[in-house]
């Protein structure tokens, strides 16, 4: 077999990236699956007011792939859903994806060493079955919004809609909106609806640390710059990796950066918000870092507009025409708006994959999600997952993180090219296991709770290192990690 049959799950930057770099290297039998009619993940599906990266452009991109042409240091949602396309398209990856093709399951059979990969359709019906050699999962830790449980919310007369569904048909003009939730995507789309809107809510279980976002746009001047001299613009990708490099350090050590970024919030919120009792509302009670540290320039002056309240009870009851807090207040509502996150630590839910001898994934991490460097998991020979635990990011661009795994993915698919599979040793994932939860254990993150963590307590998302370390790492294929099993 020279061309093994290569199915990857997902279409996002993970996915794509991947596909890329198998073809690159000569292997050329590659499906993707993909449920949306589109490319793009994340970046697909969030279309929220003032969507956007709070990574920079030069950074947060594919760095086989620099694009010269950015509209901002940040760009928006449209400006890389449209990189993603392009580069899909001249990479020639874009004709490998089926789209309206949503996975269900995977099962591995040991006496072929094949993946049989079911999926439905568009429709929701049966659909076709996928024979794999290797199997790749691309779907991301931020792709399945999540919606709190609150008595009464199928009582709500209004739209009610989570800001990853966004429901463009709605018109927010002179409505009344309660906004539950104050994270990463809140604190975007809340300044681009409150200008509009007579009054918004803002619900808030605990105060996020915003810091100022050095965004700009760039000018002509920028642009062929960066064409003529590429060098501008990978110094500029070089500095701010630099820079993130620092804040991963800054979590996982004593980097004094974390210090400066603290010094940097504090300035922010006073120069901001004047109103000392607001003020008050918007410091957060926990170590900055804990929780994801956000970027924003107009988060709180939207939050001190007259038409903006927040409110820092917890919401227990929805009603037809508002929402209950704690304290017992109702606060009324024509919209309701879900800011209220992803299932971050229900890696590849709700797919089901059975392994080697009848293994199921969800048995397999019963305990909590893990893998080797979030790639490889004991008992499932022929695996790679792009984006798996632990291995998001504090600060930088997980598409760097992206880049490494796809890169290990393709020597582990080199190593079964003639057939036959390879699956990590159970005791060195778990030698590893054990050291990355002992350095989470000593980061910040290490004792306070946020999203990074699953019901158990048990942090299963992060990496406790820097990019650098990852990249290092899994350079290389370790052999002796891996168990080869011949045609």
């Amino acid at each position: 077999m020279t061309s093994p049959r290569i199915v990857i799950i997902g279409a996002g930057f993970g996915g794509l990236g991947t596909a890329i770099e198998l073809l690159r290297n000569g292997f050329t039998n590659i499906t993707i699956l993909e449920r949306a009619d589109a490319v793009g993940g994340v970046w697909r599906d969030n279309t929220y007011p003032n969507a956007a990266c709070d990574v920079p452009s030069s950074l947060y991109s594919w760095s086989f792939a620099p694009n010269p042409s950015w509209p901002r240091r940040y760009s928006g949602q449209a400006d890389i859903l449209e990189y993603i396309r392009t580069v899909a398209a001249d990479q020639g990856v874009h004709d490998l994806v089926r789209f309206g093709t949503e996975v269900t399951g995977a099962s591995y059979d040991d006496a072929s060493a094949t993946w049989a990969v079911t999926t439905r359709d568009g429709s929701g019906g049966p659909g076709e079955t996928f024979t794999a050699d290797f199997l790749v999962t691309a779907v991301g830790q931020l792709s399945r919004p999540v919606i709190p449980r609150i008595a009464g919310a199928d009582s709500f007369a209004g739209p009610a809609f989570h800001s990853a569904e966004w429901d463009h048909g709605v018109d927010l003009t002179g409505k009344r909106v309660v906004v539950l939730g104050t994270g990463a995507s809140a604190i975007q789309f809340v300044p681009g609806i409150q200008p509009v809107a007579g009054q918004v809510t803002v619900f808030q279980r605990s105060a996020p640390y915003v810091v100022p976002k050095a965004d700009r746009a760039y000018t002509r001047s920028h642009h062929r710059a960066f064409a003529r001299f590429p060098r501008t613009q990978a110094f500029g990708r070089n500095l701010t990796w630099v820079m993130s490099e620092q804040l991963n350090k800054s979590l996982t050590g004593t980097n004094p950066m974390k210090s400066l970024l603290e010094k940097a919030w504090r300035v922010h919120l006073r120069r901001q918000i004047k109103d000392p009792v607001l003020r008050a509302k918007l410091k957060p009670d926990y170590p900055i870092g804990c929780k994801r540290l956000l970027f924003s320039n107009d988060w709180y002056p939207a939050l001190a507009a007259p038409n903006v309240d927040v409110v820092t009870h917890e919401a227990v009851e929805i009603l037809p025409h508002g929402v209950r807090a704690a304290d017992g207040s109702v606060h009324e509502a024509d919209v309701i708006i879900y800011g209220t996150g992803f299932a971050a630590t229900e890696f590849l839910a709700p797919m089901e994959l059975t392994g080697s001898g009848g293994l199921t994934l969800s048995d397999a991490w019963r305990d909590g999600a893990r893998a080797y460097f979030g790639i490889c998991v004991p008992g499932f020979p022929n695996l790679g997952i792009v984006y798996g635990p632990n291995t998001n990011l504090g600060g930088s661009s997980i598409i760097n993180m992206m880049e490494s795994q796809s890169q290990l993915i393709r020597q582990l698919v080199e190593q079964v090219r003639g057939g036959g599979s390879i699956v990590v040793r159970a005791g060195v994932e778990d030698t590893f296991d054990r050291e990355i939860q002992d350095r989470i254990g000593a980061s910040v993150w290490g004792g306070c709770d946020s999203w990074y963590r699953d019901a158990a307590g048990r942090v299963t998302t992060n990496w406790p290192g820097t990019v650098v370390e990852y990249k290092e790492r899994t350079a290389h294929l370790e052999a002796a990690d891996f168990e080869l099993v011949g045609p």
